[in-house]
């Protein structure tokens, strides 16, 4: 996503924790220094909170400075951080991401902004170098309510087309005439169209995006669901199987190893 930024003629004051990601400043302070606007991309409200808050970002920027959150944070939490930028001179919209890996490195990422119609204006440009599709979908924090939302699905709908690929081995279907046939069937979805064929039947399970932070992202849709009184059953078992692999898995597992895990965990 900076690469694009780049690309596109951008100037870029990049930072990260790791020191063997790419970045062309030391400290995160120095992010700030001219910027008109921040974007983070991090795992959670925790992290978002701690960069903003603890280590400074919003103190660091100038009056009048927009900072958009890319990260899949929790609604609530993000609408009480505009708040807090508001205090001090600064603007804050969400805008999480759709697309994955892929997505990002071609620019066709599906983004979710919350936020005021002139707010989205305002970094209507930087988002279209990232994304194809670029929604506003409400109020600040509305996107990450619609994220969570999103991988909710996603993360249920992967769950369950690694079961049904499990009963095809059994049955003795080829997983791959199984998958061609689901492809142009009604059963299909971007699990049995990208998910399995490339990363689950490959083996290779590196998709780039980890177990961990899905099981995040159902939790806090969960707790949307919660919030609204929304009926939420599925979910529920979804979200404890989820969060059974990723206790049974390592740290730092990617989120299409729930596949394999399906398949151990029947084998047992």
């Amino acid at each position: 996503m900076s690469r694009r930024l780049a690309e596109a003629g951008y100037r870029l004051r990049s930072y990260d924790v790791d020191a063997a990601a790419p970045r062309t400043v030391e400290t995160l302070a120095a992010v700030a220094d001219g910027a008109g606007i921040a974007i983070l991309m991090l795992p959670s409200s925790d992290v978002v909170e701690h960069v903003l808050v603890d280590e400074g970002l919003l103190d660091a920027l100038a009056a009048g400075s927009l900072v958009v959150d890319m990260s899949s944070s929790e609604p609530m939490r993000t609408r009480a951080l505009a708040e807090e930028a508001s205090r001090r001179g600064v603007e804050l919209v969400d805008a999480p991401v759709s697309g994955g890996v892929r997505g990002a490195e071609a620019g066709t990422l599906s983004i979710m902004v919350g936020g005021s119609s002139a707010q989205l204006e305002r970094c209507r440009p930087l988002l279209e170098r990232m994304g194809s599709k670029v929604a506003h979908v409400g109020a600040v924090g509305s996107g990450h309510a619609l994220k969570a939302l999103n991988n909710l699905l996603s993360a249920t709908t992967l769950l369950i087309s690694s079961e049904a690929l499990v009963a095809a081995r059994r049955f003795g279907l080829d997983p791959h005439v199984f998958l061609d046939v689901v492809n142009g069937s009604t059963g299909r979805s971007l699990s049995t169209e990208l998910k399995l064929p490339s990363f689950v039947l490959s083996e290779t399970y590196d998709s780039g995006f980890a177990l961990q932070l899905m099981v995040k992202d159902l939790r806090i849709a969960l707790g949307l669901a919660r919030a609204t009184d929304a009926p939420f059953a599925l979910a529920e078992a979804s979200a404890e199987l989820w969060s059974r692999a990723a206790d049974a898995l390592p740290a730092d597992a990617d989120h299409t190893e729930i596949a394999r895990w399906v398949a151990e965990a029947l084998e047992r």
